[in-house]
């Protein structure tokens, strides 16, 4: 994989406090690993509830329920983040 590949990174709504809505916060960290590691994040919204998934050159490489990623934080620490960041990484 390049080292400095474009991934889009597609995000559903969740529900936090009864509400149902997009929100980015738990997203925090693995936008921060993936820019650690030289990858260009882009943002994009789905219809999906409760996804997350990482598409590199049109290909889904990585996908999770967004509540499994840590709340904040630089990802450094997330087991979810670091699979995802290796997923990016072994992607062709």
């Amino acid at each position: 994989m390049p080292k400095l590949a474009r991934v889009t990174l597609c995000y559903g709504p969740y529900e936090s406090s009864g509400v149902v809505q997009y929100r980015t916060f738990r997203l925090q960290g693995l936008q921060a690993a993936l820019r650690a590691r030289g990858h260009q994040c882009v943002m994009e919204e789905t219809r999906e509830w409760n996804t997350v998934e990482l598409v590199v050159n049109g290909e889904l490489v990585f996908s999770c329920d967004t509540k499994q990623l840590m709340f904040g934080g630089d990802g450094k620490l997330d087991p979810v983040c670091i699979e995802a960041v290796n997923a990016v990484e072994n992607a062709y």
